[in-house]
């Protein structure tokens, strides 16, 4: 029988190529079907953080801090503040938060003990007016922001 197909086919040489011509027309349709159903990849946008001014001022007073504990560490003393203190009544605060009044009496005894660092006629000793001034920031973070406490507590000089 299939001896007989291809004969036939052989003698119909129209009919053989009109075959083909439908099957690779049949075969570009169904192409097409698949690239149409496939799904559409959505691109994901992400969204960059931006840290807040306060969330930048405080790291900046860490890096600060940490060259202090540094140099107290050392045996010297320092001698001027080089960090705007009163940023801290004024700079943008993360999304969320807010100033309340616990923050407000924390940040001004916060800014009096970092100055205290600096004060050259203290009769306190300066590591003990230095890890007052670390305590404050624990202090005012356990109640307020408790995120950074473990990395505050790195810069206590023991």
């Amino acid at each position: 029988m299939a001896l007989k197909l291809m004969a036939f086919y052989l003698k119909n040489k129209h009919f053989t190529l009109l075959f083909l011509l439908f099957l690779w027309v049949y075969n570009c349709k169904n192409d097409e079907k698949l690239a149409e159903e496939q799904p559409v990849e959505k691109t994901v946008e992400y969204e960059m953080y931006k840290p807040s001014e306060m969330s930048i001022f405080m790291n900046a007073m860490y890096a600060y801090n940490l060259s202090l504990k540094a140099q107290i560490v050392a045996g010297e003393t320092p001698t001027s503040m080089p960090l705007d203190l009163l940023k801290l009544h004024s700079a943008e605060m993360t999304d969320g938060k807010g100033r309340t009044e616990n923050w407000q009496s924390f940040v001004n005894v916060f800014i009096a003990s970092q100055e205290a660092v600096a004060d050259t006629l203290s009769n306190t000793e300066l590591k003990v007016r230095y890890n007052n001034a670390i305590a404050n920031c624990l202090n005012c973070h356990k109640t307020e922001c408790t995120g950074p406490i473990p990395k505050i507590r790195k810069l206590l000089i023991q």
